[in-house]
């Protein structure tokens, strides 16, 4: 045995060492919590792949980008938030796009109250309100002394309250560097840093109504008034809130183990709420749910490593019990990363994360459905 075979076997054990003691032991932004994973049982029953979507009807937004979520307004034009900031309009048929006004940051979900003002949950700056000549106003970015760091989505009931997600009071796109990194390593710690507010515009006061939710995202109210509806992204589930009657200010789980990411909730019409699934479950996520230790030496893999979303275009409605009444995929994925529905009497208008494209989808093909 060569002196030169010994000093490269040496500097082979040196490195496998100094590896293996990166993996174990290397600063990470994520102190994850174990937690039990329910078993994915994929697409299968009210989940079953088909093909209904591949028909949606792709519109070009130019150097528009990520559609995130979609209102109606009261002008009967389509409004869409965007990456850059810019909030776009355009006629029921795709046409005549425009830019409404730019609001800054990174808006998300979006809604209008009874007045017509743009209600914007910013990811980046708090909660806006926007006039219908383009006046924007911050309504709240601090709530009891603490920011309010992740809006995400946004609901108005008819007496003017307003109910907003906080993703996540740790990780934001600021100090994690994108809204995509710092969801990423929410979903991976599984910490319950995820809030709902209610705002009340009378007052001017913000109160946390729910916490301990892991990556709050969609929030939608019932016609009646009586309940909110709030997606817990990272732990496959959707929760109804009481705010009205002799559950008031009760939440109790109305559908779990979700074969994907559900990201927002907005209502349809006759009553049902639509939820876009941006992206299948990951396997190796859910085996790690109980290992803290496996979740940090994932987060200290490289980027191109590490477990990231997979294509898929996947929408569901819900009844306010958490009956699947609605299950529309498109297998091939012509339109990944669904964040939600807005639904009219004619069409669906199909929200994505990422992308300069928007996809309409005419329910007339439903007919069949």
């Amino acid at each position: 045995m060569t002196a030169d075979f010994i000093s490269r076997g040496r500097s082979l054990l040196l490195l496998t060492a100094l590896l293996v003691l990166y993996l174990l032991f290397w600063p990470v932004a994520i102190d994850p919590v174990a937690w039990n994973a329910p078993r994915n049982e994929g697409l299968t029953g009210s989940f079953a792949p088909n093909d209904v979507l591949a028909s949606a009807r792709i519109i070009d937004l130019g150097a528009h980008e990520g559609p995130e979520d979609i209102a109606g307004g009261p002008d009967s034009l389509i409004y869409a938030s965007t990456a850059n900031g810019d909030i776009i309009r355009f006629q029921a048929d795709g046409q005549g796009l425009e830019t409404f006004v730019n609001v800054g940051g990174r808006p998300l979900g979006l809604e209008f109250d009874q007045a017509g003002n743009l209600l914007v949950a910013n990811s980046m700056l708090g909660l806006q309100r926007v006039s219908p000549a383009g006046e924007i106003e911050l309504l709240f970015d601090r709530t009891d002394n603490h920011p309010f760091v992740y809006p995400n989505d946004v609901a108005v009931a008819t007496n003017g309250k307003i109910y907003v997600t906080q993703s996540t009071s740790k990780f934001t796109p600021q100090n994690s560097g994108s809204l995509y990194d710092a969801s990423l390593l929410d979903i991976l710690e599984h910490g319950g840093h995820g809030d709902v507010f209610e705002y009340n515009p009378a007052t001017g006061l913000a109160k946390s109504i729910m916490q301990g939710i892991n990556y709050a995202n969609g929030i939608a109210i019932s016609n009646d008034q009586q309940y909110l509806l709030i997606v817990e992204l990272a732990s496959y589930r959707v929760w109804r809130y009481w705010l009205q009657g002799a559950n008031a200010g009760s939440r109790e789980i109305i559908m779990e183990n979700i074969p994907g990411f559900p990201d927002n909730i907005n209502n349809g019409l006759d009553g049902r709420f639509w939820i876009g699934l941006v992206a299948p479950r990951n396997e190796l996520i859910d085996v790690l749910a109980d290992s803290p230790l496996g979740r940090k030496v994932i987060q200290r893999l490289p980027a191109f490593i590490r477990p990231a979303a997979v294509p898929s275009s996947h929408v569901i409605s819900i009844s306010g019990n958490g009956e699947i009444l609605m299950n529309l995929q498109d297998t091939a994925a012509h339109f990944p990363a669904i964040t939600g529905v807005y639904e009219t009497r004619e069409n669906l208008y199909l929200s994505t994360l990422f992308g300069h494209k928007l996809a309409i989808f005419d329910k007339a093909n439903l007919a069949d459905q």
